[in-house]
């Protein structure tokens, strides 16, 4: 069993408050009756994430923390006083940044970038020396691959981003045509990997011809809800493309031109048509 992340463990004996899981050699887990469904049994598999409550007690969950060990995330601080700092990660016992962990001061009310850590002795813990976790050369990992991005700081290139919670990846400003915020989520693909220094350059949008392939399903999909006609074409602007189908504009031209090269479309100069059979 993993402390600090979820764990799918077996129910051992049910009672009115609640069952009891199979913690191996942690002992038993006692899990709330309001948590899980009236009719689980003796032997089911429960999902549950485990740690350890104030009393230093291992407790198990259904609820879903905003993090798990291993994770970065973008946490707000909700208390600080002399033993640390601690942040809100969606559980009833806040997450400790001891003042070890601190790359500078945190204040209250602020959001901040943690890797979620875990020590047999000490438990589960933040840092926010990111850095000392997240690599700049990128290993296991292939070009248009999709992976998971959080988004970091702006550079004067673009937007790093933590790919896959272990390597640092950059967003280039003139590739990006949404709003991105610190903190945030999103899924992205391995643009290219320098041979030079293993940097990772990333994109919103699937690499190579996949990218067209992932919008022209979205293309005719809104021309049979419209009547078979919209009135876009390689002539309308960048903004009014992307407001439609959250693609650049050359991603949109490719892909209404591989429609047409399949006489699925007729361009016309007002927008594209569906070519509807007789």
């Amino acid at each position: 069993m993993d402390i600090g992340k979820f764990n799918a463990l077996t129910v051992l004996q049910k009672q009115a408050a609640g069952v009891y899981l199979d913690g191996g050699s942690f002992g038993k887990l006692f899990l709330s009756a309001h948590v899980v469904p009236d009719d689980i049994a003796v032997g089911d598999v429960v999902d549950v994430f485990v740690y350890r409550a104030g009393d230093d007690e291992l407790v198990a969950t259904t609820q879903k923390p905003l993090a798990q060990v291993g994770d970065i995330a973008w946490l707000k601080v909700v208390s600080v006083n002399a033993g640390g700092t601690f942040l809100d990660w969606g559980l009833p016992k806040d997450l400790l940044v001891p003042l070890s962990e601190q790359s500078h001061e945190l204040e209250l009310g602020h959001f901040y970038l943690v890797k979620v850590l875990f020590d047999p002795e000490k438990g589960i813990a933040a840092t926010t020396f990111i850095d000392d976790y997240v690599n700049y050369e990128a290993f296991y990992l292939k070009e248009g691959q999709a992976v998971s991005l959080l988004i970091a700081d702006t550079t004067d290139l673009g937007v790093k981003a933590i790919v896959n919670n272990t390597y640092w990846g950059l967003l280039y400003k003139n590739e990006i045509f949404q709003t991105l915020k610190k903190g945030q989520k999103i899924e992205g693909y391995i643009k290219h990997i320098r041979e030079d220094d293993r940097r990772i350059d990333l994109s919103l949008y699937p690499v190579g011809y996949a990218k067209v392939e992932g919008i022209t399903d979205k293309i005719l999909t809104k021309l049979k809800r419209a009547d078979n006609f919209l009135p876009l074409s390689d002539k309308s602007s960048p903004d009014v493309i992307y407001a439609h189908f959250g693609v650049s504009k050359k991603v949109f031209k490719q892909a209404i031109g591989a429609l047409y090269k399949q006489r699925l479309i007729i361009i016309e100069e007002q927008g594209i048509r569906l070519v509807v059979a007789d």
